[in-house]
């Protein structure tokens, strides 16, 4: 898997959906809607609506946001079997006014009513997380400091997520629990301070081995500490082969003095605020010399967007 990080948007929608897991969650959309592999279908439609008839329907947003999710209406149409047209209007990571349309679709009405719900679902949820992403990288402009996800997703939904949160200008922890060490205080429950940085530096070895082993890359080796004096025993060993320092709910003051221990030592270890993060505090944050902010509400307290398909 390459670096999301790196990557265009439409690379990384490549990416994305060469991933098995996105068409099994479209296909799983369009069984609630139509039944069972898609046996049922729309009852409704049939009934009130000939085969023949076409249409042709806006993608609007009824209220401002960032677009995210325009280049998954492919595999939406994929899923539903549509064979008509699309036009795009609009692109992932834009910016639209209320009432400004993303899409035009022309086809069977009857098509066009099946894959209506999923696809508004769909870029409704991730213009959503978009949004609210773009507001966090709005309040920390001008200093160097990264807005980062995590792993608080949809279950199944966390490509998807991430990708939004690409949209809004943010950027991708680890992907799962899979391609990156992140050592948490779960982990070093009832570790003493004084034997934290042979602890660690001795996880991060095996971590190596058994990614050599299993001939997997790893992101990169990240260790959350909760007080100053664990970050310190971290620093004075040389670091412990870590690329991040996660600082966990520290005040203002603390993460000062976290930038400060850090930058005396001149060592390239990135340093990670996270917890409790708000729009209010964010900018205080940013401006403590963190490089990097991880934030859960960008996707678990993201709101849909009220997206809409007005048949012409």
């Amino acid at each position: 898997m390459p670096d999301l990080n790196t990557l265009t948007l439409i690379e990384l929608w490549e990416v994305i959906t060469r991933d098995a897991g996105v068409h099994k969650l479209l296909e799983l959309a369009r069984d609630e809607d139509l039944g069972p592999a898609g046996g049922v279908g729309d009852i409704t439609s049939s009934v009130l609506i000939k085969d023949d008839h076409a249409a042709t329907a806006e993608l609007v947003f009824r209220s401002g946001g960032v677009l995210a999710g325009v280049y998954a209406l492919g595999p939406v149409i994929g899923a539903f079997g549509f064979a008509g047209q699309v036009s795009f209007r609009a692109q992932d990571g834009q910016a639209l006014e209320p009432g400004e349309s993303a899409a035009v679709f022309h086809g069977r009405a009857r098509d066009l009513l099946a894959l209506e719900r999923t696809a508004l679902n769909m870029i409704g949820r991730m213009s959503g997380i978009a949004t609210r992403t773009a507001e966090y990288v709005d309040a920390v402009r001008g200093t160097h400091c990264r807005v980062l996800d995590t792993r608080k997703t949809t279950p199944g939904w966390r490509m998807l997520e991430k990708y939004a949160v690409r949209c809004g200008g943010g950027y991708s922890h680890r992907l799962g629990l899979y391609d990156a060490v992140l050592i948490k205080d779960n982990h070093l429950a009832g570790v003493p301070v004084k034997e934290l940085a042979s602890f660690v530096s001795g996880l991060v070895h095996q971590a190596q081995i058994v990614s050599r082993f299993r001939k997997t890359e790893l992101s990169f080796f990240e260790c959350e500490v909760d007080t100053l004096e664990q970050l310190r025993a971290l620093l004075d060993a040389g670091g412990c082969g870590l690329d991040i320092i996660l600082l966990d709910n520290m005040t203002i003051e603390q993460l000062e003095q976290a930038v400060a221990a850090r930058d005396a030592t001149g060592m390239d270890i990135a340093l990670e605020a996270s917890g409790g993060v708000t729009l209010k505090t964010i900018r205080a944050i940013a401006e403590t010399g963190v490089d990097r902010i991880s934030i859960g509400a960008l996707t678990h307290q993201a709101a849909s967007l009220d997206v809409g398909l007005d048949f012409k």
